[in-house]
């Protein structure tokens, strides 16, 4: 520094003990910019319907980054969203995470749909063999919600089927990715995913099966100690 050799936002600095924010100041040593290595975000929103998935929009439209309060690292989504469908959408500054997300067919999704009228058992059957897809109805016998898991991959063939059917998707709004899931997130609102969430949604791009929570395979996933916990109480 005493020989000049630094600078701050363009400014020579000199002064021993000066300080600098490697985040967000210029800071470079004999001609050289200092880097350092971009903070890894990983987020769950919950956009709304009549938003674009992506961070701007030439429109004029809401995008992704309108949600984004306090967010200053630089995001983008790991995944597709129509204008129209809401609910929960990765963003993160993760290439390789997002590479290996839209590059993973069989990731698992839950939608919550509504209907225009009820299904009947026949037409649950068919459209299960046809997309492969767990259909259970939620709530409403007139203008129904159903919860539907199944891939994205064949997310399109359910949506024609109904179509045929003449029972087109009214609503959708996803609730789950893997398995990180929305909860009660507001719409329009973001958290950070957890390091327990990004870790074990590593594992199921791996190719490991998510336990359903309330099911036994998911209770046994949770551990002994907390077994023998409640045991005690």
């Amino acid at each position: 520094m005493a020989s000049g050799l630094v600078t701050v936002n363009g400014r020579t600095v000199t002064e021993l003990g000066t300080k600098a924010d490697l985040d967000r100041d210029h800071i470079k040593v004999a001609g050289k910019l200092i880097r350092t290595e971009p903070k890894r975000v990983y987020l769950a929103l919950n956009k709304p319907a009549e938003a674009v998935a992506t961070m701007s929009d030439p429109e004029g439209r809401r995008s992704l980054r309108d949600f984004l309060y306090g967010v200053r690292e630089r995001v983008f989504p790991a995944g597709r969203m129509e204008y129209h469908v809401s609910g929960l959408i990765l963003l993160t500054n993760d290439g390789d995470l997002t590479n290996r997300i839209l590059r993973a067919h069989d990731l698992r999704q839950v939608w919550n749909v509504k209907l225009k009228s009820l299904l009947t058992f026949a037409e649950i059957e068919t459209l299960a063999r046809i997309s492969g897809a767990h259909i259970s109805r939620i709530k409403g016998k007139d203008s129904p919600w159903y919860e539907i898991t199944l891939t994205e991959a064949r997310r399109d063939a359910l949506r024609d089927k109904l179509m045929q059917m003449g029972n087109p998707m009214d609503k959708l709004r996803r609730v789950a990715i893997g398995n990180i899931e929305l909860g009660a997130l507001a719409s329009g609102k973001h958290r950070e995913l957890s390091e327990a969430e990004i870790a074990a949604l590593g594992r199921v791009l791996d190719g490991e099966k998510i336990a359903k929570p309330g099911t036994e395979a998911h209770r046994a996933r949770r551990g002994p100690l907390r077994q023998v916990r409640r045991k005690k109480k």
